[in-house]
């Protein structure tokens, strides 16, 4: 049972771009020694803080653009933790480059690389990067083929629609063979089928669905898996998970921080089911239209892990048996706004007391 938890590293309003580094190796050493399986950087491009110029900035602010890089760090300042993305958007870098990178931090961690891979459900880092995502789809396909080409083979050849090249070596090679564990992320019914078929271990998360969505999907996951003759099932939940003392306490340091995000969230549904007017996915509409409706307390229920040890660890073991998760992957600061200190008691408690609970 894997129990980590993914690193946004938020750039705090009022911060400098230094005091978000620290923060975020604080976060990545406390971890590390504090018992946490993994930590999982994410992938955010153009996520900048506001400005007189720009006073909206771009959702929460982070400096989380190169999360293999950032990865490549934090293992060189750990011992034990393992390090994953979480995760690198394929189709935003050239695949090649891609494997050399992850190479490297598998080879600096000691093999301790975990590389989280999907095509992000938004549209707006593809725009920056001047990539059409209505591609992004066959683009991921192709780049995760090249990827296992470069890390099964000493040599290959690709001939493909958008890259083509010839008796290529990547250097150096993976230190965990044949390569570092590949997870895939999914959101969309069509992604967790398309998961199964491939055979691969995936992540999933609960902020743009509720827990009996994820379920269903789970389902499609395991039944096209098997139906394709994958003996495969390993799912882990990414989901926000607040540790306190008490619930009051909790409900003081988390509840405007946590609908601030749950409301971006939405708004960020929105523009893209706008973007993509007659070809928006119905999914999506829904998706909008429930987190408009959903209150705090509705999500104590439905998307949060929020409470003391023992009733965050309760409502974890429960969805790991109902779900049956392999693991899950915490959402430490939901919004960005949580004072620093107060986060990190929270992973605190996850580590010494939570994780234990659900490792069983």
């Amino acid at each position: 049972m894997h129990v980590g938890l993914v690193m946004e590293c938020d750039y705090r309003e009022g911060r400098t771009q230094d005091e978000a580094f620290d923060e975020a190796f604080t976060v990545a050493q406390l971890a590390d020694e504090k018992g946490i399986d993994g930590v999982w950087l994410a992938e955010r491009h153009f996520a900048a803080p506001a400005t007189p110029t720009d006073p909206g900035g771009a959702g929460i602010p982070s400096i989380s653009s190169v999360p293999l890089m950032m990865a490549g760090i934090i293992a060189a300042r750990t011992e034990r933790v393992r390090v994953g993305t979480g995760v690198s958007v394929l189709p935003l870098a050239h695949p090649i480059r891609l494997a050399e990178e992850a190479s490297i931090v598998d080879n600096v961690s000691r093999g301790r690389l975990d590389f989280g891979i999907g095509r992000s459900s938004f549209p707006r880092s593809y725009h920056g990067y001047d990539v059409p995502y209505d591609e992004s789809r066959e683009r991921f396909a192709e780049a995760l083929e090249i990827i296992l080409k470069a890390w099964n083979n000493y040599r290959f050849d690709h001939h493909g629609h958008y890259y083509n090249m010839d008796d290529v070596v990547v250097t150096p090679r993976p230190y965990q063979q044949p390569h570092p564990p590949i997870r895939i992320a999914a959101n969309s019914v069509e992604t967790f089928r398309i998961i199964g078929e491939l055979g691969f271990p995936l992540v999933t998360g609960v902020r743009g669905q509720g827990i009996s969505q994820v379920a269903s999907n789970l389902k499609i996951y395991r039944e096209t898996a098997a139906a394709s003759g994958h003996d495969v099932d390993d799912a882990y939940v990414r989901m926000p998970i607040y540790v306190g003392d008490s619930m009051e306490e909790v409900r003081a340091d988390t509840e405007e921080s946590t609908m601030r995000a749950f409301r971006r969230t939405a708004d960020t549904y929105i523009r893209t089911v706008e973007a993509e007017g007659a070809n928006a996915s119905e999914e999506r509409r829904q998706r909008a239209e429930q987190l408009l409706n959903t209150t705090y307390d509705d999500l104590l229920v439905d998307r949060v892990a929020y409470g003391t040890p023992e009733q965050v660890a309760e409502r974890l073991i429960s969805l790991r048996d109902d779900l049956g998760l392999t693991g899950f992957i915490m959402e430490p600061n939901l919004g960005g706004t949580v004072p620093a200190e107060r986060v990190q008691k929270s992973i605190r408690l996850y580590a010494e007391e939570v994780g234990p609970a659900v490792r069983g």
